[in-house]
């Protein structure tokens, strides 16, 4: 029996769930999803960390969902580029935040490495540029948490 091949469009974003945010005031959250695997467009794995840091406003993330949706990431083919803006879409779509940054670093192929950002806060993104803590700041493979 033939392995069916999944590409970017079976990511199914049904499988995150909210929980409503117990607290009024602005908070931030940082999530790190040190294991998300996918194929690449060539069908071989590739290695990424997640980065998420979230300013909920009525809903927050179920980690365990979260899980999940990465979870399914592993047999779906899909470029990098893809792959954040269908992670970040999914984000916005379910939860509806204050704010969103996602940054991925993919695991070194060919010897090359990169890191991929988004930001909900970017004019480009419909945001107002209200964060600025983006702006002027080192870009770096480092990431704190």
């Amino acid at each position: 029996m033939a392995h069916e091949k999944k590409l970017y469009d079976k990511i199914d974003r049904k499988i995150l769930k909210a929980i409503p945010n117990p607290a009024k005031g602005a908070y931030e959250i940082k999530i790190k999803v040190p294991e998300c695997t996918f194929l690449g467009v060539h069908e071989q794995p590739d290695f990424a960390t997640l980065y998420m840091t979230f300013y909920p406003k009525k809903k927050v993330i179920e980690l365990k969902s979260l899980k999940q949706y990465v979870y399914q990431l592993r047999d779906i083919i899909v470029s990098y580029e893809r792959l954040i803006n269908i992670v970040y879409d999914d984000m916005i779509d379910v939860y509806d935040p204050e704010r969103l940054r996602i940054t991925m670093i993919f695991n070194p192929r060919g010897g090359i490495s990169s890191k991929l950002t988004i930001d909900s806060d970017w004019k480009v993104r419909g945001g107002n540029e209200q964060f600025r803590d983006w702006v002027g700041s080192e870009d770096t493979f480092d990431v704190i948490m």
